[in-house]
């Protein structure tokens, strides 16, 4: 993988956390947080899309939207498992 693809996945990464956590009333996680909680999300949310077989699109917006959508998934998961 190429530095310049790194630092792009990492980037939104960044942004899909912060807007998970936004969405999700989290208010974000830090700067390292909310990436770890994007890149993961970007990983579950191309699962669920693939298990759904919904296509968000290719390019930049489209790994955005399914990273957001994994991210938010993934912060109501860690939600569920804190209430109880």
């Amino acid at each position: 993988m190429e530095p310049t693809s790194i630092i792009i996945f990492l980037l939104i990464g960044a942004v899909a956390g912060w807007l998970a956590g936004l969405l999700m009333r989290g208010g974000g996680f830090g700067l390292l947080g909310n990436i770890v909680v994007g890149v993961v999300g970007a990983v579950l949310g191309g699962f669920l899309f693939g298990l759904l077989g919904i296509s968000a699109g290719g390019g930049l917006a489209g790994s955005l939207i399914t990273a957001v959508a994994g991210a938010a998934a993934l912060l109501f998961i860690v939600g569920l498992v804190k209430k109880a």
